[in-house]
């Protein structure tokens, strides 16, 4: 089940991303938010936009490309990343 921070990354993603119809599968903290195994289908193109729309609303930033992809495996470590910014 998705916390609230989470749930509005969701909807984020989905709405940057123009995300078609319902996503094929629930989606968990730890479901990938990128690549083939992703229920919202996203590619490299997709994660810059998810980063950028992260940082224009969060204020924070997503720096290093290591960085931003181990920051946007999933929803839970991309709440984390979210709230240790935050601090």
């Amino acid at each position: 089940m998705l916390d609230g921070l989470q749930q509005e990354l969701s909807e984020m993603i989905v709405e940057t991303c123009r995300v078609a119809g319902p996503l094929t599968q629930e989606v968990t903290p730890d479901t990938p938010l990128i690549g083939p195994d992703s229920p919202y289908g996203l590619d490299s193109l997709d994660a810059v936009e998810v980063v950028v729309a992260v940082q224009r609303k969060y204020q924070i930033r997503i720096e290093a490309q290591e960085t931003s992809r181990e920051v946007l495996r999933s929803l839970r470590t991309l709440a984390e990343f979210i709230r240790s910014q935050q601090k």
